[in-house]
């Protein structure tokens, strides 16, 4: 049975937190709020876990899970290859709407679908998204929703779809927006902005003036 913590209440929140870190540690999936919309998340690195999570979204390994973490500095771990660009991305954008898809380093005992050596990484701007990750790690995390169905802006809309699929509910208040994050390829020479979303083209560029749109 799904469990279901109010986060605007402190008492409430702090239950929710312990009990959505305990069970990403046991390998089962919690539903969090982001800047953006709800996500349906995991342990990164608990292969199982992230193949469930795929199985409660019905998404196929060809569609591989991105990952969030709660710091910049947990990038140090897991990628490689990383430029002076992408830093400089990091340092503008995050915590916030902009994905990273980097290298990660091929040592990593994770299986996050088909992934061909990268990794969609993002640092959301949440304070409950963040304290969560900071506690357990990064996080394999999706939209809390079935594949094919519009993104959750609420915790209502995520439980309506993935019901006891997923063991914690973080219910967080509607979330700031419904606009994804912008997805800019870093493993180049150049920066290649493969989704335009939260971040527009030419607030990117104010960073990284040589930034290419995929077409």
């Amino acid at each position: 049975m799904a469990r279901r913590y109010d986060c605007n209440d402190a008492t409430d929140r702090a239950t929710g937190l312990r009990e959505a870190a305990s069970a990403v540690r046991r390998g089962e999936l919690v539903v969090l709020p982001t800047d953006t919309v709800y996500g349906i998340g995991a342990d990164a690195f608990t292969s199982e876990a992230v193949a469930d999570l795929l199985d409660a979204k019905g998404r196929g390994r060809n569609m591989p899970t991105p990952v969030l973490i709660g710091s910049p500095n947990t990038l140090h771990g897991l990628v490689t290859d990383f430029s002076e660009q992408a830093w400089e991305l990091v340092d503008a954008f995050w915590p916030g709407a902009l994905t990273l898809v980097t290298k990660h380093q091929p040592s990593l005992q994770w299986d996050l679908g088909d992934t061909r050596g990268t990794v969609a990484i993002r640092m959301p701007l949440h304070p409950v998204a963040i304290e969560l990750l900071t506690e357990v790690g990064p996080m394999a995390v999706s939209s809390a929703n079935l594949t094919g169905h519009p993104s959750p802006e609420d915790c209502d809309a995520a439980q309506e779809m993935l019901g006891d699929s997923v063991s914690v509910y973080l219910d967080g208040g509607p979330t700031p927006g419904i606009v994804p994050s912008s997805i800019v390829d870093v493993t180049g020479k150049v920066p290649v902005l493969l989704r335009e979303g939260a971040l527009l083209a030419d607030e990117l560029r104010k960073v990284v003036p040589d930034l290419e749109v995929a077409n």
